[in-house]
């Protein structure tokens, strides 16, 4: 149990704000831009808050059937913040989750209606702010090199960071790998180029495109394929010394469930399989911090 008089727990508070904005990233993300009334909000890059599904008129009846279904209340959703503490407004980017038949055991109940039915001028309610996964504060006497490698919406803590460590920590530069589907699912694409143009002795940033045929078209530093121990190693000439910041889908405990019906071990994600070739080509577990989500 945490202490609640710890920095941590006092960070946690609930708060009501307005959607200022909405921008739509991708297909199927997209940013809330919010509006808190407070200029100096107490939180760190890398940190999340929770939107409780109650809140919401609409959810209603599928909050009530999922919870009947599954025997339990259904909780918060956690999402990462894509904003940075010197920014002066606060925002979340939400990724629609999918249901598939015979994969997915439950449909999803709020990222559909954040993403495709908030509307500016909304109200929400949302509780805030916390996480492991931060920057150490003395994170330049730790290395100079930070590696982001990211999966989907799990680039969304790491551009917090990214964005922040720019502009607080110059002694660091940054690797920025990122796996997506095709061109057109990434997000933050032109605001990822845009860093790498202002900062071009302290942001590579590197795009694995899995399903994009043609990949290289899209520049010298989009690759076709996966994260693989090659890719990782051409970009990480430092394996011992930097710190690496792994964030993307992993073994879910409904992964593992069906895995142990079938009597299989549940197959590898992109964190597991991203942990096993950072190991590979010599990152130390110790600076290797990691967040999934399942």
């Amino acid at each position: 149990m945490s202490d609640p008089n710890s920095p941590s727990s006092r960070r946690i508070k609930e708060l009501e704000v307005m959607v200022a904005d909405t921008i739509v990233e991708t297909p199927d993300t997209t940013t809330l831009v919010l509006f808190t009334g407070n200029d100096r909000l107490e939180y760190r890059a890398g940190h999340f808050l929770t939107i409780d599904p109650h809140q919401f008129e609409a959810l209603e009846r599928f909050t009530r059937f999922l919870e009947d279904l599954k025997g339990k209340p259904e909780p918060p959703r956690a999402y990462s913040m894509c904003s940075a503490p010197h920014e002066r407004y606060l925002a979340i980017t939400v990724k629609e989750e999918q249901y598939v038949s015979g994969v997915t055991k439950y449909p999803p109940l709020l990222s559909p209606l954040l993403v495709k039915r908030t509307v500016r001028g909304m109200g929400l309610v949302i509780t805030g702010f916390t996480g492991p996964y931060t920057l150490p504060d003395d994170v330049e006497s730790q290395t100079d090199h930070i590696v982001h490698v990211c999966a989907g919406s799990g680039s969304v803590p790491n551009y917090s960071m990214l964005k922040f460590a720019l502009d607080h920590h110059p002694g660091l530069r940054h690797t920025f790998i990122y796996s997506n589907k095709t061109w057109d699912d990434v997000i933050f694409r032109d605001r990822l180029a845009a860093l790498e143009a202002k900062h071009p002795d302290r942001l590579r940033v590197v795009h694995a495109l899995t399903r994009e045929e043609n990949a290289a078209v899209y520049g010298p530093q989009v690759r076709k394929g996966r994260v693989s121990v090659e890719l990782l190693r051409e970009w990480i000439p430092d394996p011992s010394a930097c710190i690496a910041f792994v964030c993307g889908p992993g073994i879910s405990k409904w992964d593992r469930e069906a895995a142990k019906e079938k009597g299989v071990a549940p197959a590898p994600r992109f964190l597991e399989s991203t942990l096993d070739a950072l190991t590979a080509v010599g990152v130390p577990n110790a600076r290797i911090k990691r967040e999934f989500y399942g």
